[in-house]
């Protein structure tokens, strides 16, 4: 059964902690989403509350997908330029589809929703991504017609001895 889909839901309680919930389960499954396992939602919950406050702000948006238990599938966070001369791309942080919802196609139908979501915000003409080198996400995003447009080596310290690459993509909306 396909995810429902929501740009900006009403954030409650339990919306808060099933997005804390799917952020430490796709990090302890290893997912590069800004953490490295084991990850605790305490060590999580700080960059939610970023998250929240960034939306509260209308600086960031939320698209949330939910599985046919209603539970919290899938996230990403679309975030808006505040520099006058990038105002036309947006940013799009913590793609997270749950991993026992992985290989079903619920990532693809994300990067989806996401790009039908930005087409709807003004001005916005392309959105802008940065994902972790090592994992095949190039090749994912690739897949859901992202182009790499920038690599820096070795940025990403996941552990001493562990460097990998922050790729930049990019998927011009127009």
């Amino acid at each position: 059964m396909p995810l429902t889909f929501t740009l900006d839901p009403v954030v409650t309680p339990g919306l808060r902690d099933g997005i804390l919930d799917l952020w430490t389960d796709v990090t302890n499954a290893g997912g590069a989403v800004g953490f490295v396992p084991p990850a605790g939602r305490e060590d999580i919950r700080p960059a939610l509350v970023r998250q929240l406050v960034s939306m509260a702000e209308e600086r960031s948006r939320l698209l949330v997908g939910h599985d046919e238990e209603g539970d919290v599938a899938a996230t990403a966070f679309l975030t808006f330029n505040t520099h006058p001369l990038m105002t036309h791309w947006i940013w799009l942080y913590t793609v997270m589809v749950h991993p026992r919802h992985q290989g079903r196609g619920y990532g693809r139908d994300l990067m989806a929703a996401v790009a039908r979501a930005a087409r709807t915000l003004d001005g916005v003409e392309a959105i802008r991504l940065a994902c972790r080198g090592g994992l095949g996400l190039e090749r994912f995003y690739a897949s859901c017609g992202y182009k790499e447009v920038g690599r820096i080596p070795d940025a990403i310290r996941v552990a001493p001895g562990d460097d990998r690459d922050d790729v930049v993509m990019l998927l011009p909306l127009t």
